[in-house]
């Protein structure tokens, strides 16, 4: 399903009532959360008009990838998350499941897989999260599993190590596999930079991008898609998606 939006405030005032929706349909839910500008603005709408809306104590809070940058980092999803949400709302610590980036990347994978593991329900043999929240990156890379990593997409792991292509840095990433497992999962695309991206993975398909091997079993993918980020799409997309 494709969902436009005005601007990229209008989309996160939107996904933050459909997050309440889901939040309701559950009596504990499992939300895995991404990093970026779009995310920044719906943690902020959260921490300020949902804060008493949402029973916080049910939700527990993943992240589907980290860089392995210390909490403080400001490149970390981690602290972004902290800033505009987590410091803001009656949430329990042990609700809060962070990747350690500052921790060896190959043993923190290691450890979070098995936090997972141990805190989410299993279906086809794989956590089940409830909602995995996701951008898409102008190169068509999403979580932290890049055009040149494509094997993270089928790994048989929980989560894996990454290395980002240019700057080297190492990330810790949900796998494809573990994604798709999930019951929903939301792609929020916002800006002239992603127009041309959103375009081959709607239009063209040609199986080249991460992004486009995301289609979760229980068939609940929605793309929240501002209109600068949907200037080259056309009527074909509206009827596929």
């Amino acid at each position: 399903m494709l969902k436009i939006f005005e601007n990229k405030s209008e989309l996160a005032s939107y996904f933050c009532e459909e997050l309440l929706n889901l939040f309701d349909t559950k009596e504990k839910f499992f939300l895995a959360l991404s990093g970026g500008s779009t995310p920044e603005i719906i943690y902020e709408i959260l921490s300020k008009e949902y804060k008493q809306k949402i029973n916080w104590k049910k939700i527990h809070l993943f992240w589907s990838d980290e860089r392995c940058v210390h909490p403080e980092d400001v490149e970390s999803n981690y602290g972004m998350t902290k800033k505009y949400l987590l410091d803001f709302i009656d949430i329990p610590v042990e609700n809060v499941h962070r990747i350690n980036g500052e921790n060896e990347p190959g043993s923190e994978a290691v450890r979070y897989s098995e936090e997972i593991k141990s805190s989410i329900s299993s279906r086809n043999g794989l956590p089940k999260f409830d909602l995995v929240m996701l951008g898409i990156g102008e190169d068509g890379h999403t979580a932290s599993i890049f055009p040149d990593q494509m094997h993270l997409i089928n790994s048989d792991k929980i989560c894996e190590v990454a290395v980002h292509p240019s700057s080297g840095q190492k990330r810790i990433t949900l796998t494809g596999n573990v994604i798709n497992n999930s019951e929903h999962v939301s792609f929020l695309v916002t800006g002239n930079g992603k127009a041309e991206i959103l375009k081959q993975i709607l239009l063209e398909k040609n199986k080249v991008y991460p992004a486009e091997f995301i289609n979760p079993v229980s068939g609940k993918l929605i793309y929240f898609v501002d209109e600068k980020a949907s200037t080259l799409l056309d009527s074909r997309t509206i009827s596929f998606i």
